[in-house]
């Protein structure tokens, strides 16, 4: 865990590219501007990369413009297709001995075909993180990281901690299993509640009762405050997971999300009223 955001740490890798500055990317961004790494953003709403160009990173025009001098690519993208769109218009600037980082939630097939586009002497990691906005504002992200990270070790210190998968595409692979799980039980936390209040039992006893069994940690993910879940990007998640193999529980679970769209750009624990 690192949460010293020490502008003296010293560092092998200097330029760093950051890519898709959402309620996600913007806070890793910043805690890697805050440790002292020369910065360059790039987001398709311009105007999210205000407040960073404000605290001194400097802004792209295009995806090819930020990465052109970069050491380090990060990506923080909503979902495959973006991710894609993104590669199709940044590959051929980046410079051989580059790492990209790519930490969106995509799956592994995605990352393979990256992979496949990449110019021969950059190297990909695949690196999709466990936690939502509030950790990665405190760099207390999981991060899942497929490929070799030994170039990159400090810098993804910055925004948490590594759980070394294996080779590229096995974070994404992992990233599918523990979100889906969470999803589908946050989906049974909802579900729970509403069973309680069907057999009359007040909210708070069931609640109460929830919270000290063993989905407690379900549970206080749920009612989080601070964490940040859009229903839509669950869904995307979900999808990518039912589209693997037959998960009859989580394909539920999909129709359950894709059926509420006014919960599309909501906390996913709104689905607990």
């Amino acid at each position: 865990m690192n949460t010293d955001m020490s502008t003296d740490m010293k560092t092998k890798v200097q330029r760093v590219a950051f890519l898709g500055l959402g309620n996600m990317g913007a806070p890793m961004a910043r805690r890697l501007l805050g440790a002292g790494y020369e910065l360059t953003v790039w987001n398709r709403t311009a105007a999210k990369a205000e407040a960073l160009v404000a605290e001194g990173a400097a802004i792209a025009a295009s995806p090819a413009e930020a990465v052109a001098d970069a050491d380090v690519v990060i990506t923080m993208l909503a979902d495959p297709a973006a991710a894609l769109a993104v590669a199709d218009t940044m590959v051929e600037a980046l410079r051989a001995g580059t790492t990209w980082i790519d930490t969106s939630t995509v799956g592994p097939d995605t990352v393979r075909e990256l992979a496949a586009r990449l110019p021969r002497g950059v190297t990909l990691v695949d690196a999709p993180v466990m936690g939502s906005v509030d950790r990665a504002a405190t760099g207390e992200l999981v991060i899942l990281a497929g490929g070799d990270t030994g170039g990159v070790d400090d810098l993804l210190a910055v925004l948490g901690t590594v759980t070394p998968c294996g080779e590229v595409g096995a974070g994404a692979a992992l990233k599918l299993v523990l979100i889906s799980t969470v999803i589908g039980g946050v989906a049974l936390v909802a579900e729970g509640l509403r069973l309680g209040e069907a057999l009359g039992l007040p909210e708070g006893l069931t609640r109460t009762a929830l919270a000290a069994s063993p989905v407690a940690g379900v549970v206080a993910r749920a009612f989080a405050t601070d964490a940040y879940f859009p229903v839509s990007l669950a869904a995307k998640d979900v999808a990518l997971a039912t589209a693997t193999t037959a998960l009859p529980v989580l394909e539920a679970v999909h129709t359950a999300l894709r059926s509420r769209p006014e919960l599309a750009a909501s906390d996913l624990a709104a689905l607990r009223m």
